[in-house]
């Protein structure tokens, strides 16, 4: 499975890590959906993901943006990553999840109509964004709308 953000935050981009933000919920979430250990550094919550099945990226390669919220992307600024040709050459891929509705948008506008039609059945999931921007929803409501993703997932040994 491939998750993919729209675009990283101000905090990720300065740590060159996904999810760097203190508030961010994904890698809570990873630890109750996947059992990723929160005591880990980077990497190793990294490998944990991979070890599931699970990869990191997002829709948007380049853009222009104060901040980090998604509503303050300039809409004609966007470079979208090249992920049409990137999910052609992932053939144990068996779903995409979109991180968050801006994701989802992204996804629908600039990589959807550019799949291969090998990848024309690939289940996209949009779901709800694990940024603390995303207040209406806790980390129990979070983990019932994430729950569907294990089953695209490698079970951990």
């Amino acid at each position: 499975m491939l998750v993919l953000g729209s675009m990283p935050g101000t905090a990720s981009l300065d740590a060159a890590r996904y999810y760097a933000h203190p508030r961010n919920r994904f890698w809570p979430l990873m630890s109750r959906l996947l059992g990723v250990e929160m005591g880990g550094d980077y990497a190793s919550r990294l490998a944990q993901l991979q070890a599931s099945g699970v990869g990191l990226w997002d829709v948007i390669g380049k853009c222009v943006r104060v901040g980090s919220l998604d509503a303050a992307i300039e809409r004609a600024s966007v470079v979208p990553n090249p992920l049409p040709d990137t999910l052609a050459g992932l053939p144990a891929l068996r779903a995409v999840a979109c991180n968050g509705a801006e994701a989802y948008r992204l996804w629908q506008r600039w990589i959807a109509p550019s799949l291969p039609s090998a990848l024309a059945g690939l289940p996209v999931l949009a779901l709800p964004s694990t940024s603390p921007a995303n207040a209406a929803f806790g980390i129990d409501r979070l983990a019932a709308a994430w729950a569907p993703v294990r089953a695209y997932l490698a079970p951990r040994a």
